[in-house]
Order: structure tokens, then C-alpha cells, then sequence
């Protein structure tokens, strides 16, 4: 690349981070405190993975992911996961038309740019299945014929952590297809209140007319080119490794990360790097993402459960022991 090139790519990124960066402030109209989630979401679109949101329900997910593809111009569909839900119903079927005897596909909810996959631990394995092709290879396949999905494609799954009756666990193989699996908290006191003063006002969480569009697929993609720029040297990459390779030692877990877990917390800091303003990844950018891209990867041993170990805190150990570059 000459530098005319290097130049012109560098104020595409630099307009491109400004849109995406005016992103928080544009769902914080329908949604109150949640900055760091949109973030993550922001991350995954640019690297083009997916996400797993959980928390309790009443967090405002939805919301959340139907007002950031307002803000962004991104076609939107939603699937509520149910018992029932069969893979055609995802993925879209072949149906007979009587007009020309002949069978034509009619396209699922699948071929969208942000998916929402709404309560997916509600849904059994064949159907949370269908969305494996989906999210891996970008197309869905019939009767042998490949069709591909939009560009950018990312889903956005959500799951309730404390209720377990009618669910279906998803298994490990599904759960490494997520590039990102962030926690929705509860809102501190103040911002609870903010939430009930604009529904006092008469906030209509179905009416997102006061979202304005601030950002589009072509600042994605400006960001996606502008990403390769952004330099890791070696000792970061060393510390990416020697964080996974840790949690395949630790005595506390029966699963560590693979080397796929270390490529996704290599992404989303490179990501997350450039969206500070930066064209370099720091130990502080992959520390900030660890527990994100990985604490859905990693599995505890029962015993270590019955003690109360959790995924954040064991990777918080492990950050903390893992000596860090200089």
C-alpha cells in the first residue's frame, strides 16, 4: 500500500471511528447505562462475530440491539426461541408454489443483518443448531444450494441466567461460535430512577423515532480495513497465549481456551485499541477484553462450582497472575 493509499484509509478510519463512537450516545436516548455492552456490541460488528447477552429479564437486551440497528441503518429481525421452533422456521424452507409447480425458497428471519436470538436456551438442540452454519460459514444451506447471508451479518442471542426449567443448555461447541458473551447488569439507583423519570415523561420503548441514524455498514466497513493497520507486537501476542495456555492448567477448570478463544481476544482488543484511538494494542486492551471474549469458553470442574468459583473470577486470577509485558 503507497502512502497516498495509507493516507486515504487512515481518514476513512478516523471518520468511521467519530460515526461509531456517536453510537452510545444515540442508544442512551431508549437506553439508560448500558455504554459498555453497546461497546462490546460495537466490537463484534466490526469484527465481524457474534454475541451472547445474559441477564435478567426486564435489562432492556432487546431494546438495546433493536435501537443500535436504528442507529446504524441495519436491517433488523427478531426470533423469540420456543420449545416448538423448528430449524425451517430460522433458516427459511422450501415451499411449493401451485402457479409454477416448482419450489421456491422463501428466506427465514436468518438473512438479516442483526439477527436477535431471543431467550435461545429455550429452544432445543436441532434448532439452536441451524443457526451453527449460519453464524460460522455466513450461509444457509437447502437441498444441497448454498445461500449466502448479508454483509455485515452478526447475532445477537440472549439467555436468562437464573432460570433453568425449560431450558437447553447450549454445548460448548455452540458456545465457542460466539466471539463475545457479555453480562446485562441490574442499573445502579440513580440511573433506575432516570429509567421510571422517562417513562413518567411517556417513553414508548416500541417508538424509536428519536433515534436518529449516526453510523452505517460503510463505517463498518471503513473500520474493518482501518483495523489491519492497528500493530500487535509480539510480546502482546505472547501474553494472549500465555493467558489461554493458563487456563488449560488451571486446576479449577475441566475446559481452557482453545486457539480459537485466543484469536477472538486477539480481534475484539485490536478492535477495542483502535475505537480508543490508538494503532497499537496494549496488555491494558486484551486485559480489558479477557473476561468478555473468554469467560464463555471455559468450563469449571463441579467441585470448584460447590465452592463458589465463577468464570470472572477465576479469569481475574489468572490475570493477575500471568506476568504481564513491559
Amino acid at each position: 500500500m503507497n502512502t497516498e493509499e495509507t493516507t486515504r484509509v487512515a481518514g476513512r478510519g478516523d471518520d468511521a471511528r467519530e460515526a461509531l463512537g456517536a453510537l452510545r450516545a444515540e442508544v442512551a436516548k431508549a437506553v439508560v447505562g448500558q455504554d459498555a455492552v453497546v461497546t462490546g456490541l460495537v466490537i463484534a460488528l466490526l469484527c465481524r462475530g457474534h454475541v451472547l447477552l445474559e441477564g435478567v429479564p426486564g435489562v432492556a437486551k432487546t431494546l438495546m440491539v433493536r435501537t443500535l440497528a436504528a442507529a446504524m441503518s441495519l436491517d433488523f429481525k427478531r426470533v423469540q426461541f420456543t420449545p416448538d421452533l423448528m430449524p425451517g422456521d430460522v433458516t427459511g424452507s422450501l415451499i411449493y408454489d401451485a402457479k409454477t409447480s416448482e419450489f421456491e425458497f422463501r428466506e427465514g428471519p436468518v438473512f438479516t443483518n442483526l439477527l436477535l436470538a431471543d431467550e435461545i436456551n429455550r429452544t432445543p438442540p436441532k434448532t439452536q443448531a441451524s443457526l451453527l452454519e449460519a453464524m460460522e460459514e455466513r450461509q444457509v444451506s437447502v437441498e444441497g444450494d448454498a445461500r449466502l447471508l448479508p454483509d455485515p451479518f452478526v447475532v445477537c442471542a440472549t439467555q436468562n441466567p437464573v432460570e433453568y426449567e425449560g431450558t437447553y443448555q447450549l454445548p460448548e461447541a455452540q458456545l465457542d461460535r460466539f466471539l463475545l458473551k457479555l453480562t446485562v447488569p441490574l442499573p445502579p439507583r440513580e440511573q433506575e430512577i432516570s429509567v421510571l423519570e422517562r417513562h413518567a415523561r411517556g417513553f414508548d420503548p416500541r417508538d424509536l423515532s428519536q433515534v436518529k441514524p449516526v453510523a452505517s455498514a460503510d463505517d463498518l466497513a471503513a473500520g474493518r480495513e482501518a483495523l489491519a493497520a492497528v500493530h500487535v507486537a509480539p510480546e502482546v501476542l505472547g501474553y494472549i497465549v500465555d493467558l489461554a495456555r493458563a487456563t488449560r492448567q488451571s486446576p479449577s477448570l475441566q475446559l481452557g481456551v482453545s486457539p480459537r478463544g485466543a484469536t477472538a481476544l486477539l480481534a475484539t482488543s485490536r478492535a477495542w485499541a483502535w475505537l480508543s484511538g490508538r494503532t497499537y494494542v496494549t496488555p491494558d486492551d486484551v486485559k480489558a477484553l479477557a473476561r468478555p471474549a473468554l469467560r464463555h469458553r471455559i468450563q469449571l470442574r463441579p467441585e470448584a462450582e460447590l465452592e463458589g468459583a465463577t468464570a470472572d473470577g477465576l479469569l481475574d486470577g489468572i490475570l493477575a497472575a500471568v506476568p504481564v509485558p513491559r
